[in-house]
């Protein structure tokens, strides 16, 4: 499932709703769901930038393809419906955990 987020594409149906953002596209190089321990999974995603609850939009929506609520096949659907309503609910912020934040060398400041 994590397999239809990567590359570059509009996440508008996963971003918080009421947002007035204009630009919604962002590039994702790496999305993975990985098995932490025998009763855990954990979400590693590698993104230029997010959108307001991105994350947890798309981990609520994977939890519905885990449950057997919706297919894994259904993620790119969600992706050009540009609704918010289409993807599953927000999963809650604990456990989330930002690891790294990386700006290409030609935009840092030297003093």
């Amino acid at each position: 499932a994590t397999g239809y987020l990567v590359g570059r594409r509009d996440f508008k149906a996963f971003e918080g709703a009421g947002s007035p953002r204009a630009h919604t596209m962002r590039q994702v190089m790496r999305a993975d769901l990985l098995r932490h321990g025998r009763c855990h999974l954990r979400f590693e995603i590698q993104a230029q930038g997010f959108l307001r609850y991105m994350v947890r939009n798309i981990v609520g929506t994977l939890v519905d393809v885990g449950r057997g609520d919706i297919s894994a096949m259904q993620i790119p659907d969600i992706l050009d419906a540009r609704e918010r309503s289409r993807a599953g609910a927000t999963a809650p912020a604990q456990g989330l955990c930002l690891l790294r934040v990386e700006y290409p060398a030609a935009s840092r400041i030297s003093y």
